[in-house]
């Protein structure tokens, strides 16, 4: 994987899109620290699986509250 930082991805955001369709992943960097990964898209999404994966976080916190989707997210990223 390589890694450019973000001003570099803003000016270069099409040929690293370009880039990760072929199958290449790239990460970006925010202040020299991993902030997101640019990947290939999945031609579909797998709906059962990604209902499995929230089930699965869910599980793993233990709260009596709701839950909100920046936590589940937050949890997720652990």
């Amino acid at each position: 994987m390589r890694n450019v930082g973000l001003f570099e991805a803003k000016q270069k955001l099409s040929e690293l899109v370009d880039r990760a369709s072929q199958g290449e992943r790239i990460g970006i960097t925010r202040r020299g620290k991993l902030a997101a990964i640019i990947v290939p898209a999945k031609d579909k999404i797998d709906v059962k699986g990604v209902f499995a994966d929230i089930e699965r976080i869910r599980k793993r916190v233990n709260r009596s509250k709701p839950f909100t989707v920046r936590e589940l997210i937050e949890e997720g990223r652990m």
